[in-house]
């Protein structure tokens, strides 16, 4: 019996949708900080699935759903709660602690009206007392009436093999929607463009990582040496902002650079030559017409 369907991951900012997904998908196709609302963008990762569970499941990484009133933060949890109507299963992600969270009770009120059946996954086991474990689950039983409760470590590994059958058992039979040696929709630009803003988040501090989008302007393939030249410019919305990521001498930049290149060389198993450019766009975080340009808002 082959199943597939689609799966949408939602949860607050910084709880581990990203780390799940690349670990479900076995790829780095979404990019992962300690800081929270980094990703921005719904990213679909298909994971196939062979043996006595043959099927296709289709994970949608979504950014973390938050109370922000800017019009990027609206952006993206548009781009967050769009996925809760169109998908066979909603995935939750909460963070393993004391209680839950004010922003999971949050999220919860809102698939009370939700269509699909709804797991929770407790990630990040691995940092609490095992004691504290069984007291939360009861507590978010008693919040939602949750098809299963899985408690997981994305980093590690730890109960997403089970997490992975639950979902399974619950999806229809279907078709393969996708071909077998896709593992996401989204383009190698993209990816490359997300590698690129992991490092400026990782690397800068304060405002700068969420006040940067960044454009590839040029991707081109080289088979015959298996190289691959990219341009690409990171936008900010301050001047103040352009020296920051530039840094001293251009160290800042530099280093933003070297580390991305190094990451894409992995993921596109090819020489990468990668050219960086900083651009001021003022403000572009609030302006509408600058947000679609940069692919936070679809074109109307």
């Amino acid at each position: 019996m082959f199943k597939s369907g689609f799966i949408g991951i939602i949860g607050r900012p910084n709880v581990g949708k990203s780390t799940l997904l690349n670990g479900i998908v076995g790829e780095r196709i979404a990019i992962t900080s300690r800081k929270p609302q980094t990703t921005r963008n719904r990213i679909m990762g298909i994971r196939n699935l062979a043996g006595e569970r043959p099927g296709q499941l289709i994970f949608l990484d979504t950014p973390g759903i938050h109370r922000g009133t800017s019009p990027l933060n609206r952006a993206m949890v548009e781009a967050a709660t769009g996925a809760i109507g169109n998908v066979d299963l909603l995935l939750l992600i909460a963070e393993a602690g004391a209680a839950p969270h004010p922003d999971d009770r949050f999220i919860i009120e809102a698939l009370r009206e939700s269509a699909p059946p709804v797991f929770l996954a407790i990630n990040k086991i691995d940092l609490v007392k095992k004691s504290l474990l069984l007291p939360l689950i009861d507590a978010f039983s008693g919040l939602h009436p949750f098809r299963e409760i899985i408690p997981i470590s994305a980093l590690k590994g730890i109960g997403v093999d089970a997490l992975i059958g639950e979902i399974w058992e619950a999806l229809p039979e279907g078709p393969r929607y996708f071909p077998e040696e896709m593992m996401t929709d989204r383009s190698e630009r993209f990816i490359a463009a997300e590698f690129i803003r992991e490092k400026i988040t990782i690397l800068t501090h304060q405002e700068v990582p969420y006040a940067t989008a960044v454009v590839v302007d040029a991707f081109k393939e080289d088979e015959a040496r298996n190289m691959i030249r990219i341009a690409a410019t990171i936008h900010v919305a301050k001047d103040s902002q352009k020296g920051i990521i530039i840094g001293r001498k251009g160290a800042m930049l530099k280093a933003i650079g070297t580390k991305a290149r190094l990451e894409m060389e992995k993921f596109f198993a090819a020489k990468v030559f990668l050219e960086l450019f900083v651009r001021v766009a003022k403000d572009w975080t609030n302006d509408p017409r600058m947000l679609q340009e940069f692919g936070y808002r679809d074109k109307v």
